[in-house]
């Protein structure tokens, strides 16, 4: 036990934590700043534990293999998504400008996280950085919130193609689309802004984090005490970027269904359930998993489930958007083949 003396008697607890920091020690500090005595263990370390799946072992390395495959399948998916929609002019439209953001978006996500769970699968000590377990909670927080906005915009381009086709050039005219764009990244990267600057201000009780990644929601069940503003500002922000962004969505729905139905032509009316299909199954999948996360009481006994629920959230839903979006869409098969085929006479050349 090592004792500190009075003028950092007064010092905040968390002044110390971010001061002292060996590799491994344990401080018992009296905490005057908040007008209270009371006994605080602290662990101050460099580095923090993920705990993964201590209870199943032996699946880690089924796990690793099963995330090394989709994280490939991800970047692959969305990398040519991303691809064809800058080469391909048929694609120069809103519609596929708001695909390649997500693309992008889930490209960064899964960097930021599945990497980490990589090593961490193979690896006996689990351990992470605080400053990339700090930057991995804030790609995470920023991607995943932007893509909840930008789902909601996407269905508003589809209330206006489907709803009003004759006016759909000039309402979703270039700058409109790259302002809600815009719009949409703000508002994600902000958010996670202010929940990871307030989250990594919590005194936490120890260093292991028992997920996979250092996810928000695992890292605050570290916290010494509960904070009130800390969970309102969860609660506020969860609410802005799950619930209404799918009343918006519903609500587009409700108005593109009737027009829908009444285009005469089997061709449009494919095209529009194609479109349409492909965007609410990616809704299901994401805000699913998104809702069941975040707004849903929080129980010891779910931990694990969680921990699956999470990496389908992080991991399959980027994984699935690509191909979701191109197996019943005809524009962006085309354009595959047309990039497979200049890649293969590219090929011929070389050999030649």
């Amino acid at each position: 036990m090592e004792y500190l003396n009075n003028p950092i008697n007064y010092l905040d607890p968390m002044d110390i934590y971010r001061t002292l920091n060996p590799v491994t020690a344990e401080y018992i500090i009296f905490s005057k700043a908040h007008g209270m005595l009371t006994k605080i263990t602290y662990i101050l370390s460099h580095e923090t534990s993920l705990k993964g799946l201590f209870r199943y072992p032996k699946l880690e390395i089924v796990l690793f293999i099963v995330s090394l495959v989709m994280y490939l399948v991800t970047l692959l998916g969305n990398n040519t998504l991303i691809l064809i929609t800058i080469r391909d002019s048929r694609l120069h439209t809103p519609v596929y400008l708001f695909l390649g953001n997500i693309s992008f978006m889930d490209i960064c996500y899964t960097s930021a996280s599945i990497p980490t769970l990589l090593v961490n699968l193979l690896s006996s000590q689990k351990m992470i950085v605080f400053s990339g377990c700090a930057l991995q909670m804030y790609l995470s927080l920023a991607m995943g919130s932007t893509e909840c906005v930008l789902l909601a915009v996407m269905a508003y381009d589809r209330y206006v193609a489907i709803c009003n086709p004759l006016r759909y050039s000039i309402i979703m005219q270039a700058g409109l689309c790259a302002q809600m764009a815009s719009v949409s990244w703000d508002t994600g990267c902000l958010t996670a802004l202010l929940e990871t600057s307030f989250a990594l201000q919590v005194p936490l009780c120890g260093n292991l984090i028992d997920h996979f990644t250092c996810e928000i929601l695992a890292v605050l069940k570290l916290a010494c005490t509960s904070s009130l503003l800390m969970d309102m500002i969860m609660l506020v922000i969860s609410m802005l970027l799950l619930p209404i962004p799918v009343l918006l969505i519903f609500i587009s729905y409700v108005f593109i269904l009737s027009p829908m139905l009444r285009i005469s032509s089997a061709e449009g009316r494919n095209k529009a359930f194609s479109t349409c299909g492909a965007h609410l199954t990616v809704v299901i999948l994401y805000h699913g998993a998104a809702l069941s996360m975040y707004l849903k009481p929080s129980s010891s006994n779910s931990r694990e489930i969680d921990k699956i629920i999470s990496l389908l959230y992080g991991v399959l839903t980027p994984m699935l958007n690509p191909i979701i979006y191109s197996l019943r869409n005809r524009e962006v098969r085309d354009a595959v083949k047309k990039l497979l085929g200049k890649i293969r006479l590219y090929q011929t050349h070389e050999n030649l």
